[in-house]
């Protein structure tokens, strides 16, 4: 009787400690959710406030996706070797602390780096949260529980999260969308100190750093020479050695990733064909869903006319379909097998984009239009996610699931951050084009300039420019380019829906290869 009511007191106190190093995990990605997801509804709002020009406002989300990208294969070996619990609480803290200086910055370069330190430590708390609760719920049960509520509020972030930014924007200034961070980790760090248990791997590997620092650097040239291209000189010296040096970036990667004892890249995964299917999925939808969210604000308020909370408010039909339709699309993964279900999922992503860019094109049911296709395009990615998840790590041997999740983690945040610049080359491009059309002769400094402006949600700037031009063509400039980028999406979208479903295959040799 007596050891039956120790089993019992020991059991609820470890509950206890569960509950409330979930609840650290949670607020955790809470916080690296809205990271992502509110940051791009105050973009208008740095515009105006620290004066930030078209490249800078790209880069203050690309700083924080690169950043991630970096880390992430990293994060987890050191939590391994040094301790988990010890990792992920420095990283709340480091997290709370670079939240602090980008809420503080007095300028737009500032900020950008404070962005940087953010997206490093936010890409590190992230893989910690995975490793803290897949140590501390040892049961299948209490783990699928765990991770349940997990994905929950990692949603509610990324779905909720321009609403959220929106409305603290509004109610406080844009600095409250990274202060209030630095109070939360707080909260979070005091729960993770009690909450979870330490655990280390002793058998854990080495930090493969030349795989890092390599792919790192291949990564950081693509989109520097994408978001600077223009300005350099796409043939000019200056960006052919950046291309130069992203080229040999990759290719040392590849020869190290061969020959390394301990590889964060195990390439003979893309053997799976459910795995590179999946992959593609995943490449799919961070090639359209989540970096067109970047500049999503500036066409509701810019080229649509809403203010920054209606903006807030109508992003929402963007991203709550992602929290509500995979559940069904899990179902419909078991009945229809993850080789059609993802593939369908990308192809509605495009049909979404595709409907924007017909909105795009004015008229009184350009809102709507937009809305429509939004909606859609929430859908298909919310069809899309978890099978990609599922797919990628249940295609490997249980070993291998953590270097698998990695390497679908880092697919997702290397095509954000490339996308992210190629849409804004895209845009500025499109309205470049137009106003250089409407305006006739030109000076083409003060046209890249204007353009800039615009693409920015700054549609009156031509009226303070030297092109004797009218806000008119500011926003027939601004729709005509965003018109080019969600066609970009949508043509992007439908050819990495058909490589995924031709690297699939038939069901029978996916479920045979799996």
């Amino acid at each position: 009787m007596i050891s039956a009511l120790k089993g019992l007191i020991m059991s609820l106190a470890s509950s206890r400690q569960g509950n409330v190093a979930l609840a650290a995990a949670c607020l955790s990605s809470l916080m690296f959710g809205l990271e992502i997801s509110s940051v791009p509804a105050i973009l208008p709002t740095l515009e105006n406030v620290l004066h930030a020009d078209f490249e800078k406002l790209q880069w203050t989300m690309n700083a924080y996706t690169i950043a991630v990208a970096t880390v992430l294969m990293a994060a987890g070996t050191l939590a391994d070797r040094y301790g988990r619990k010890r990792l992920f609480v420095v990283t709340i803290i480091a997290f709370g602390a670079t939240s602090l200086l980008c809420g503080l910055a007095p300028d737009m370069s500032v900020l950008i780096f404070g962005r940087a330190l953010q997206g490093a430590s936010g890409g590190a708390m992230l893989i910690c949260q995975v490793a803290v609760l897949s140590n501390q719920f040892g049961e299948a049960r209490d783990r699928a529980r765990a991770f349940g509520w997990w994905g929950i509020v990692f949603g509610v972030g990324l779905g909720f999260g321009p609403v959220i930014g929106s409305g603290i924007a509004a109610l406080m200034g844009w600095a409250w969308v990274f202060l209030i961070h630095a109070l939360v980790a707080v909260l979070t760090v005091i729960l993770a100190l009690l909450g979870v248990r330490e655990s280390k791997d002793p058998e854990a590997r080495r930090l493969d750093l030349a795989g890092i620092v390599t792919l790192s650097l291949a990564v950081f040239c693509v989109a520097y020479v994408i978001t600077q291209g223009s300005e350099l000189g796409f043939t000019s010296p200056s960006a052919l050695v950046i291309v130069a040096i992203a080229a040999l970036s990759l290719i040392a990667f590849i020869a190290v990733e061969q020959i390394a004892p301990h590889p964060m890249f195990d390439f003979s995964v893309f053997r799976l064909r459910p795995f590179s299917g999946a992959l593609f999925g995943s490449m799919g939808m961070n090639f359209s869903f989540w970096p067109f969210m970047i500049y999503l604000p500036i066409w509701f308020q810019a080229g649509l006319g809403l203010d920054g909370l209606t903006a807030g408010l109508a992003l929402l039909v963007y991203t709550l379909p992602t929290l509500v339709v995979p559940p069904f699309a899990e179902r419909l993964s078991l009945r229809l097998g993850a080789g059609t279900v993802i593939p369908a999922g990308l192809f509605v992503i495009g049909l979404g984009f595709f409907i924007m860019k017909v909105g795009a094109g004015g008229g009184s049911l350009a809102l709507a239009t937009t809305l429509v296709g939004a909606m859609l395009a929430g859908v298909g990615l919310g069809a899309t996610n978890t099978p990609v998840t599922n797919t990628t790590t249940g295609s490997v041997s249980s070993d291998r699931a953590g270097m698998a999740s990695g390497i679908d983690m880092s697919a997702r945040m290397i095509s954000l951050a490339i996308n992210i610049a190629l849409m804004g080359f895209v845009l500025l491009h499109g309205v470049q084009n137009r106003l250089s059309a409407a305006s006739g002769s030109f000076d083409a400094v003060q046209l890249r300039h204007a353009a800039e402006q615009i693409a920015a949600g700054n549609v009156s700037a031509l009226d303070r420019s030297a092109l004797g031009a009218s806000s008119v063509i500011g926003s027939t400039a601004l729709a005509g380019g965003f018109g080019d980028v969600m066609l970009y999406g949508a043509i992007g979208v439908w050819v990495l829906a058909a490589l995924s479903f031709f690297t699939f295959g038939k069901r029978s040799d996916v479920d045979g290869a799996s």
